[in-house]
């Protein structure tokens, strides 16, 4: 029997980033999901990593902003765990960007797409590491309340997400 331990990896959220987590399956996926992204906004500033499964086994990265690409590498070398990719994006949002990153062929799962504060469960095993979950954020703090609720709405439409 193999030993199994779980530790949880931080994730370093600077100010007015977002990020997306996510599983793949094939080292097309960084070409991919470069494509998917700088092809969704002009304005779009991003840094990715995924972590090879096989072969060489490297932290493969893209992307059109160097500080964002080295905090993706960051990540996504202290992840560690196969085929997992993480993207980091300034000047747009994952809502802008999620049905195309979840169009790539090779993307199996969504972790998470938060700007909120992450940590990674990480399985360790004599075979590798593997993303078990997330923790987005804090737990909540109560439940919704009418005005609550009038507030949200008056929010999603001051942003312009809803009309």
């Amino acid at each position: 029997m193999s030993e199994l331990e779980i530790s949880i990896v931080g994730v370093e959220m600077p100010e007015g980033v977002n990020l997306i987590i996510g599983q793949s399956h094939f080292i097309k996926t960084v070409e991919d999901l470069y494509e998917a992204l700088v092809g969704s906004s002009p304005h779009l500033r991003f840094g990715l990593a995924f972590c090879e499964a096989s072969g060489l086994r490297l932290v493969r990265r893209a992307g059109n902003d160097p500080e964002l690409v080295a905090l993706a590498v960051r990540h996504a070398a202290g992840i560690g765990a196969g085929h997992s990719f993480i993207v980091f994006l300034r000047d747009g949002f994952p809502v802008n960007v999620l049905n195309q990153v979840k169009a790539v062929p090779e993307v199996c799962r969504i972790y998470c797409a938060t700007a909120n504060p992450v940590q990674v469960l990480v399985a360790q095993t004599e075979q590798g590491r593997g993303v078990l979950g997330v923790i987005d954020g804090g737990s909540p703090l109560g439940v919704e309340t009418d005005d609550d609720e009038q507030d949200r709405r008056a929010l999603l439409r001051t942003i312009g997400y809803k009309f």
